[in-house]
């Protein structure tokens, strides 16, 4: 037996635990670096879409066999909200990197990323049919990404519940170590006096939709309002309510459309917020932004006093002064308020993005576009009145069922990525000397075809501005004669293909709205029943290869509504 002696044995003994515990302060410090948190629809309340801290996905990692899909989740129901990522939350004693879930089954589902395992899930009650004049037979849950404040450990989520023969909005407010309530859920209500000054109308659940993802800014939880199928239903508004997010009492400020039933000749009273499931979002300030939908097919309701009818309009909006300080209505030819109106060529089926402070003259900016597929470029607090010629410039992006990304380049500069039509195009922010956006001549931009309406959603990873770390994430809507999806990755910089892979599919004829969630080396994606995984393999881990579930057929009776 070899000796060792004593003071030797204490100095090795040492040493390791030197090393053990050098090793777990690397790791830990690892760990810290990629502790992502995605607590919101597009990451932040600009709606950037952009995750610059992702350290794990560079280009060649994404290129490699390594890459791809490591686990399929089966869920209740379709999902049309962004997955929402809490990191190293313990629940069950254990430490999770938890992704939050919400389905139209009004089932929250907390789920492990490294492992896919259902970690909770808890279901808020019996999703509303579709109103009958809408001619489907699908259901309506929760559509709209929620959001989570991770101070006070809540998740805030909308669900349509049918009690009794009746469908309501209920507002939860969830833990998120045990999904249960930790206040009354809020039934929605409100009113709101119409333009004669003594007709009241009525929050009305039945003929209202809630699409745009929630808001939580100025202590408050904010949500937009829109109808169902369009002009099949009369009387429907749009609406902007909000709740103090502790105690989830109703605001006194809110914003509704206050036309009356007989002042819109075809009883079409929608300028609603819906923006293909966009979030409004909110400044530095507190003032929220959002885009509305198109009103009356007249084209007679929109009112210059600004004080009744602000449809097919970027809209700013303060909650301490509970009014508008600012709007946007366009005027081009062919794309005039009431021409948007008549031909349902609605302005808001984009979202509005701001972007990050910039440098220069004009250091807060707005981006947005709609059906028409001109994207505006905005000053935050004067973005232009009735006046296309007051905004800083029109690009051509294509038809936007979509919403922007922004991302900072490794030369300092920021840029806009807009995904109208098929197209991924990425626009550098100009700021001398005139503020203005340029098409980056160096991204080439790629082609994903769609079978339902144009555009798509696009997320964006980097590790800060390192060169060549940015990467641009898209889901695909399916093509005509498919019901997959497939999600996309790709050189912000050159716009070359790194990966595509089909990430679920979509039987529905709604479209499928679907946001990629980046963070911690895991790509999320959320689609019809089921949450794929996509990631790095670790040492002996297989890839699925292939989306092996059935295709499930259409739902009977469907029909193509936006």
């Amino acid at each position: 037996m070899n000796y060792i002696p004593a003071w030797l044995s204490r100095t090795l003994l040492q040493t390791r635990r030197a090393k053990a515990v050098a090793l777990a302060l690397l790791v830990s410090a690892s760990a810290s670096a990629q502790a992502v948190n995605v607590l919101t629809y597009h990451n932040d309340v600009s709606r950037t879409g952009w995750n610059s801290g992702e350290t794990s996905l560079t280009s060649s990692v994404i290129g490699s066999p390594s890459f791809g899909l490591l686990h399929q989740v089966a869920l209740d129901a379709k999902v049309d909200a962004q997955p929402l990522v809490v990191a190293g939350l313990t629940i069950g004693g254990a430490v999770h990197n938890v992704v939050y879930v919400a389905t139209e089954g009004n089932t929250i589902y907390a789920i492990d990323a490294s492992s896919g395992a259902i970690l909770l899930h808890t279901n808020l009650g019996t999703p509303a049919p579709w109103p009958a004049a809408c001619s489907t037979t699908a259901t309506v849950g929760i559509t709209s990404t929620p959001v989570i404040n991770r101070v006070s450990h809540t998740l805030y989520v909308m669900a349509y519940v049918f009690v009794g023969g009746t469908a309501e909005y209920y507002l939860h407010a969830l833990s998120l170590t045990t999904l249960a309530d930790t206040q009354t859920p809020v039934m929605l209500s409100a009113a709101h006096t119409l333009a004669d000054g003594t007709t009241l109308y009525n929050f009305n659940a039945g003929v209202t939709r809630q699409r745009a993802a929630l808001l939580n800014a100025n202590g408050n939880i904010y949500a937009g309002f829109t109808g169902f199928c369009e002009k099949k239903i009369k009387g429907s508004r749009g609406w902007l309510l909000g709740w103090n997010a502790s105690t989830l009492a109703p605001l006194a400020n809110y914003l509704s459309n206050q036309v009356l039933p007989n002042n819109a000749p075809n009883d079409f009273l929608l300028t609603s917020i819906w923006m293909s499931g966009y979030g409004p979002s909110a400044a530095p300030n507190g003032n929220v932004f959002f885009v509305t939908g198109n009103s009356d097919p007249s084209g007679t309701t929109y009112d210059k006093t600004k004080a009744i009818n602000l449809s097919e309009s970027v809209v700013e909006w303060s909650p301490s002064q509970g009014k508008v300080v600012s709007y946007f209505s366009p005027t081009d030819s062919g794309s005039d308020v009431a021409t948007l109106d008549r031909e349902d060529l609605d302005f808001g089926s984009g979202g509005v993005m701001l972007l990050p402070t910039q440098p220069g003259t004009v250091a807060r900016l707005a981006v947005a576009a709609g059906k028409v597929g001109i994207m505006y470029l905005m000053k935050q607090g004067n973005l232009g009145g009735e006046n296309s010629g007051h905004v800083l410039g029109e690009y051509q992006v294509g038809g936007c069922w979509c919403g922007p990304s922004y991302f900072t380049g490794s030369d300092g500069v920021g840029r806009v990525v807009s995904s109208g039509g098929a197209n991924i195009i990425v626009w550098k922010v100009q700021t001398s000397p005139t503020t203005t956006l340029q098409v980056d001549t160096g991204f080439t931009s790629p082609s994903i075809a769609t079978g339902q309406n144009l555009g798509f959603f696009t997320s964006i990873s980097s590790n800060g501005t390192t060169a060549g770390s940015a990467i641009i994430w898209a889901v695909s809507r399916p093509v005509a004669g498919s019901t997959d999806v497939r999600l996309f990755a790709f050189d912000a910089s050159s716009g070359v293909q790194l990966f595509s892979a089909t990430a679920g599919t979509w039987p529905q004829a709604a479209d499928a709205n679907i946001v990629p969630t980046i963070a911690n080396g895991n790509v999320l994606v959320a689609s019809y029943k089921m949450l794929f995984i996509f990631g790095v393999a670790s040492p002996g881990q297989m890839l699925i290869p292939k989306f092996k579930l059935a295709r499930p057929a259409p739902p009977p009776g469907t029909t193509a509504f936006e």
